[in-house]
């Protein structure tokens, strides 16, 4: 059993100082460096600088976008046993910074080979580079659960983090293109830019290891077998909506964040307004951010993200009714869709730790790496799905690198911008709905733990 200052720590809603908020905080800003330049550059690096054709590009997005959420769990279920002196997750948040920083560099190199060979360094850097940063993101985003018990802490926690990863976000997407321009080609230009953010997430992912705390909230020691993990993920209803929520929230995610570049470069004829885009839309989700506390106050976590849903649609539609030429309004919709995009990242995150608890209070079983893990799979399955998804629609319409395009191609790029995200929140709508675990029901959970 624990000690007597172990279950005050469990009994206790534990409320988290500023070094411990932002301390994890900046943790999602270093890993956001590296997220956002693969999910907005990479198969633009592809298919205009590295020369892979869309269909070789969406194989490697596909494969390795697959590879990386099918070890999600087998890394919860590693991370949850873990013991050390660091705890059970931040040992890899420390030492997994190292592999990631190369592996990502290696993802963004162009190598000195034939066709063939170009294509299979494609496919084991970027599985190399997924793998790596399974290893840092999964016990990353778990540590959310061992740092506080409290509802309303976690979504302030949540807050903070999704704030440090749109600064990342941020970052890259308005100085990529320019430090990329520095040099005297491409190839050479993303390269040194990934080696620069790569030196500055390793420094932010060592801050948050320093930063944090690990506490346990379980009741007793025991060995946590398998089977409990297992069962902590497939009969946790709770879970299973919020899983639904985060793969369409990555999923139109994804495909705008693949497809903003080709609409900017092809439908608007201006790729020079790429940062621009960028330094006008990523504030806005920033700003956002400091406004869902108060509203999950007033509406719950899964009224806020029907909010962000219903805001989204709103901005998506209004952006397909916007002429190409129309570069005010264009701006203008993005903020909005960017706004509505803002309380779905941010609440998904703090809705999972409370599906920790239910399972705890429901099954006898606290697993958070095998909750946030399989989250974390069904997110990067829609990764793999959205990126794949892209490439596959540029190929089928016939899209040629560094050409004109023809209407079809325009068209289809406009429509996945535009009315692809439409759709998804329509289903992530109804899915918020069902989701019963509001404040109330959850603070029953714990009490019923203590």
């Amino acid at each position: 059993m624990y000690g007597q200052k172990d279950m005050r720590e469990f009994v206790t809603m534990q409320s988290l100082g500023m070094r411990q908020l932002f301390g994890y905080g900046v943790g999602d800003l270093g890993i956001n460096l590296y997220f956002i330049a693969t999910m907005t550059y990479l198969l633009y690096f592809y298919t205009d600088v590295y020369g892979l054709s869309p269909a070789a590009a969406g194989g490697v997005f596909l494969v390795a976008r697959i590879v990386d959420a099918l070890t999600d769990p087998i890394m919860g279920l590693l991370a949850e046993r873990t013991k050390s002196r660091l705890g059970r997750y931040r040992p890899y948040i420390y030492y997994g910074a190292i592999p990631l920083a190369l592996a990502a560099i290696l993802t963004f190199t162009i190598p000195v080979f034939d066709e063939l060979g170009k294509v299979i360094w494609a496919y084991l850097t970027y599985i190399l580079f997924s793998l790596a940063y399974t290893i840092v993101a999964i016990p990353y985003a778990a540590l959310t659960s061992v740092l506080t018990l409290d509802h309303h802490e976690r979504t302030r926690l949540s807050s903070v983090r999704i704030g440090c990863a749109f600064v990342g976000g941020y970052i890259i997407s308005v100085c990529m293109l320019p430090l990329v321009n520095l040099f005297e080609t491409e190839a050479q230009g993303f390269q040194a830019a990934m080696i620069f953010f790569a030196i500055i997430a390793t420094g932010f992912l060592w801050v948050t290891k320093q930063s944090t705390d690990e506490r346990s909230f379980l009741l007793v020691h025991r060995k946590l077998p398998v089977s409990d993990s297992f069962k902590a993920v497939a009969m946790n209803p709770p879970l299973l909506i919020v899983i639904l929520i985060f793969t369409c929230g990555m999923l139109s995610f994804t495909i705008r964040q693949s497809v903003t570049l080709y609409y900017l470069k092809y439908n608007v004829g201006r790729e020079d307004l790429v940062p621009e885009y960028f330094a006008i839309t990523m504030p806005i989700m920033i700003l956002t951010i400091f406004f869902i506390p108060k509203l999950t106050l007033l509406v719950g976590k899964a009224g806020g993200i029907v909010i962000g849903a219903l805001i989204t649609i709103l901005g998506s539609i209004g952006l397909y009714l916007t002429p190409y030429d129309n570069v005010v309004g264009i701006m203008v919709f993005s903020c909005i869709t960017a706004m509505g995009g803002t309380p779905i990242a941010v609440l998904g995150w703090a809705m999972i730790p409370d599906t920790v608890e239910y399972a705890q209070s429901k099954l006898g079983v606290r697993a958070e790496g095998a909750i946030f893990s399989t989250a974390s799979f069904f997110q990067k399955l829609a990764k793999a799905i959205g990126g794949a998804g892209v490439a596959a629609v540029l190929a089928i319409f016939g899209y040629v690198a560094n050409m004109d395009q023809h209407d079809d191609v325009l068209n289809a790029i406009h429509g996945m911008l535009t009315l692809g995200p439409v759709v998804i929140m329509i289903i992530m709508i109804v899915a918020a709905i069902f989701y019963p675990l509001n404040q109330r029901v959850h603070n029953d959970l714990v009490n019923s733990l203590r």
